[in-house]
């Protein structure tokens, strides 16, 4: 058996979600960190709008910077 040596979900494209204790995700309230598992970069959101924008904006940024 020859295993894929590109995966289709690379290391590089990990996140770690942490939802604050007082996120009720159920209401549509989230409020925590998300953190990059490669490079360590990280932020704090208040909303689903801020999770998905930051996500979005260094998927982008991190995807630039291989491609280079």
């Amino acid at each position: 058996m020859v295993l894929n040596p590109h995966p289709i979900y690379p290391a590089a494209g990990g996140y770690v979600l942490r939802l604050h204790r007082d996120a009720r995700p159920e209401d549509g309230h989230l409020v925590g960190r998300i953190e990059h598992v490669s490079s360590g970069a990280y932020a704090d959101f208040a909303s689903s709008e801020g999770l998905l924008e930051w996500l979005a904006q260094h998927a982008a940024e991190i995807r630039g910077t291989r491609a280079a």
